[in-house]
This record gives C-alpha cells, sequence and structure tokens, in this order.
C-alpha cells in the first residue's frame, strides 16, 4: 500500500475525532474504580468497541457524503478521502463494513460482563453508526445528528460502561453521561460551524444550517458550563481546591469558544482538534477528582 493511502486511510478515520469515543469510556471506568466495581477487562472491550464503531461511522460518512453529493473537491475542511480520489467509493464502502463488523466482535465479549440483552443494544449502535450518513433520511442532514451524538456518545456510553462493570445504572453516572453528551456535541458543532454555507448548498440541513452560527457558537459555550453544572457533585467535594480543576477547564474552554467566533473557513479546522482535546481534558481532570477524593 502506498504511503499516501496509508494515510488516507487514517484520515478517514478521523483520529482527532476519537477522543469522543475514548472519553466516555474512561470518564466511566474511573467512577467504577470510584465506586469499587471496575472490571479492567470489560472496560478495554468497551473502548475497543467504541473506538472502532465510532471509525465505522466516520468511513461511512466519507462514503455516503460522496454518494450524496455532501462532500465536493472544494470543501473547506480536511479533504475527505473518497471525493479526492485516494480511496475508490468501493474500497471505503468495503472497509466501512469490515471495521463494524470488527466492532461487532469486540462487542460480543461483553455478553460475558453484561449478558445477552446487550446484543439488542449493539444492534442499535451498529444501526445508527450507518444511518447518521445513510438511508433515506441521514440523521446528519436532517438536523438530528446532535441530538444522535448526545445519545451515543453521552448517554448509552457512559451508562452502559459502567454497567457492564458495576452490574447497574447510578444517578451520577447519568449526570456524567450528560456532561460527557454535551461535550461531544460541542465537536459535531465546531465541524458543522465550519462546514455551514457548504452543507446549506448541497441540503445537509444541520442545526448551524437552520439556526446559524450565533446559535450554535452561544450552544458550544453553553454546554461547557453545562457540563461543569452536571458533573458539580464530584468538583464540590472535599478538599475545597477541586474546584479549581473545573475552572482550569471553563478557562481552556472559553478561549476556544472565542477563536470559533473569530475565525472563519480553514482557520476553523484547529478548533475541531480542540475541542475534542478539550473533552479529553475535561475527563481527565474528572478522573484526577475522583482519584483525589478516592484517597482522603
Amino acid at each position: 500500500m502506498k504511503l499516501k493511502t496509508y494515510k488516507a486511510w487514517i484520515d478517514a478515520a478521523r483520529p482527532r475525532t476519537l477522543p469522543a469515543s475514548a472519553a466516555p469510556v474512561i470518564a466511566a471506568t474511573a467512577y467504577a474504580w470510584y465506586d469499587g466495581t471496575v472490571v479492567w477487562g470489560a472496560a478495554l472491550l468497551c473502548l475497543a468497541f467504541a473506538l472502532l464503531a465510532q471509525i465505522a461511522s466516520n468511513m461511512a460518512n466519507d462514503y455516503f457524503d460522496f454518494k450524496n453529493g455532501g462532500d465536493t473537491p472544494d470543501r473547506v475542511g480536511p479533504q475527505r478521502a473518497v471525493v479526492s480520489g485516494l480511496i475508490s467509493p468501493r474500497a471505503m464502502l468495503v472497509g466501512t463494513c469490515v471495521v463494524l463488523l470488527l466492532a461487532c466482535c469486540v462487542g460480543l465479549g461483553l455478553i460475558y460482563y453484561g449478558g445477552w440483552h446487550l446484543i439488542w443494544v449493539g444492534i442499535i449502535i451498529a444501526i445508527f453508526a450507518l444511518a447518521y450518513s445513510a438511508g433515506p433520511f441521514p440523521l446528519s442532514r436532517i438536523g438530528l445528528g446532535d441530538l444522535t451524538v448526545f445519545i451515543f456518545f453521552g448517554l448509552i456510553a457512559v451508562n452502559f460502561t459502567y454497567y457492564v462493570q458495576a452490574g447497574c445504572f447510578t444517578k451520577q453516572v447519568l449526570f456524567l453521561s450528560v456532561a460527557q453528551g454535551l461535550l461531544s456535541i460541542n465537536i459535531l458543532l465546531v465541524n458543522n460551524y465550519r462546514d455551514m454555507k457548504e452543507d446549506a448548498l448541497s441540503g445537509k440541513f444541520t442545526t448551524v444550517v437552520r439556526f446559524g452560527r450565533d446559535f450554535a457558537s452561544t450552544w458550544y459555550l453553553l454546554n461547557g458550563f453545562a457540563a461543569v453544572a452536571f458533573t458539580s457533585k464530584i468538583w464540590c467535594e472535599e478538599p475545597h481546591w477541586l474546584m479549581l480543576l473545573p475552572a482550569v477547564y471553563l478557562i481552556f474552554h472559553c478561549h476556544a469558544f472565542h477563536a470559533l467566533t473569530n475565525r472563519d473557513g480553514v482557520r476553523l479546522n484547529p478548533i475541531l482538534g480542540r475541542t475534542a482535546a478539550l473533552l479529553l481534558l475535561f475527563t481527565i481532570l474528572y478522573v484526577v477528582a475522583l482519584v483525589v477524593i478516592k484517597n482522603i
């Protein structure tokens, strides 16, 4: 395989966005450790499944956006592999199916920890990984992308990662899942904020296209503060200096918001990676807080 083609496959996986699938698993596992119910084997399977499912969804998005005209050679964001001719449509479709199959195989290992009913959760995740970009009504094209991200990268990812380790659901983990979902939405908001003009021309009615950039940037800002609020129980525990941790996050969050509202076109591309890094930063600070509280 040529180096250029190899790089195209890596780019098709969109590694800068993968914190959206890793962070909720890390956060939920940290809380399971805090509760004394961590199961490292289950956690690793959840992480592998989450990463593979997102990669499959990203590759499907590359393929189906090409098929429905959502991607063009003139796109502002990073060039997609299929529309640029680096990977053929057939190869991308086969690659998507292979990665999704690998995700399903990994997911089957979680039955040992969580029971046979998890098959239905896996099936739903696999279907929506494709439905995000495929089918007669792709979710990303009708303004449901944000809700989909919130549900699958927040509610499902966090709660079920915790469930396969602890065997139950808890209120605090639910609040954590809401926080993770809101910060994952921010990654999509930056992407759609950047692509608003192109999406409007191709008939892709994202929330940014429907309600405008001012709405999207305000939503972006509020999501960061809401994430801190939903996890406030941890930040307010002893010792009191733990409250500095969300303050650190919010400083970086507000800086990213300022950059978002003062850039356009290709200059928005770095903000996408920065927003994914902010999700990871929030998660790391949350883990630090749990470790400190646990060891007092």
